[in-house]
């Protein structure tokens, strides 16, 4: 009796000072309409397509595929400026494809050739562009926030109106690097908007198991960080969270948590067999809240677009990711010398 009361305690606890989810939407024209669901589209079908090399043996190591959470990225995206920085953990495709990287060279950074955006040598965690202001995937679990809070650092010192947005997942929100860099965010009130992409599941625990208070919107209260939890299933909700968002970091009041409450189909990588989750919970999540679906929906209610259009748009996707997979598994691998320094190492 006094276990199953305690067990009950703690429930009560968990929920207790849960922060309503934020739903409100910005209003999307004809315009944002068709751009989200463009965005969105080729991140899934590429994402598809990824899934599938690596199932023909194209793609080694490990993949992490991003079906599922499209509209986080794409929200944060459509309310960003040029000069503002993303930094992410291993789940990344997206996010290079939201930050206008080359699908071609994502595809051949994936199967490891030598016009990959890190010259095949560092796989689907691993790649970057300056260019883009994209600073990476990162490997380690949590590494990448304290690199985001850097690279808002920089903006501050360099005096410009730049933001840097940190994506982390749910799992990521309890290692310590992340609490250090929040005190220090807030110490010195860096333009730092930490996204939690919250898809319910940190590898194969659920969030209910791995974190006490699974608020994780209020993770940021102690250093006196403002925080909100978000629809990450309408891309709507997400750019008008990012809008006050960055209005807050850009007007020098500090950094800002946005905990993304979204969800992945697929297992946390391709190895994975997700068999601690029911069919039934994600075939609800498919049917009830997909990101593209939903914007699919309001563009043939609002009239901006017929069935026929949106056939056209899905087949010029596809052929897109098609050309990309062509060229990465057609591009030579690196150039041998690739593997070699010219540093002496004596035994």
């Amino acid at each position: 009796m006094a276990a199953s009361a305690s067990s009950a305690a703690k429930k009560a606890a968990k929920g207790a000072s849960r922060t309503p989810v934020n739903r409100t939407i910005v209003e999307f024209d004809k315009d944002q309409e068709l751009h989200a669901y463009r965005e969105m589209l080729l991140i899934r079908r590429f994402e598809e397509k990824a899934g599938q090399l690596y199932g023909m043996g194209m793609i080694g190591g490990f993949c992490h595929l991003y079906i599922g959470q499209e509209a986080v990225v794409v929200g944060m995206q459509m309310a960003s400026k040029d000069g503002d920085q993303v930094v992410t953990s291993y789940r990344d495709h997206g996010h290079m494809l939201a930050c206008d990287m080359d699908p071609k060279g994502v595809m051949a950074e994936l199967t490891g050739r030598k016009d990959g955006y890190s010259k095949g040598k560092g796989g689907s965690m691993h790649m970057f562009s300056r260019e883009k202001n994209f600073f990476g995937g990162h490997g380690i679990v949590g590494a990448q926030v304290s690199i985001g809070t850097g690279l808002a650092f920089a903006n501050q010192y360099r005096g410009n109106d730049n933001v840097s947005f940190i994506y982390m997942g749910d799992g990521a929100s309890n290692q310590g690097q992340v609490y250090e860099s929040f005190n220090m965010a807030k110490l010195w009130n860096l333009p730092a908007i930490y996204v939690i992409e919250n898809n319910k599941y940190g590898m194969g625990t659920s969030v209910e198991r791995s974190s006490s208070n699974t608020d994780l919107s209020q993770r940021g209260i102690s250093f006196g960080i403002p925080g909100e939890q978000v629809d990450g299933m309408d891309v709507r909700a997400v750019m008008a969270a990012a809008e006050r968002a960055i209005e807050w970091a850009r007007e020098g009041k500090g950094p800002y948590i946005l905990e993304m409450i979204t969800y992945r189909y697929r297992g946390h990588s391709m190895s994975d067999p997700a068999k601690y989750r029911s069919k039934e919970e994600v075939q609800k999540m498919r049917n009830e809240h997909d990101p593209i679906e939903q914007v699919r929906q309001r563009l043939i209610d609002g009239g901006f677009a017929s069935e026929d259009e949106l056939k056209s748009i899905d087949k010029d996707i596809r052929a897109v990711v098609s050309n990309a997979a062509d060229f990465a598994q057609s591009n030579p691998e690196p150039d041998e010398s690739e593997l070699w320094t010219d540093i002496y190492m004596p035994l």
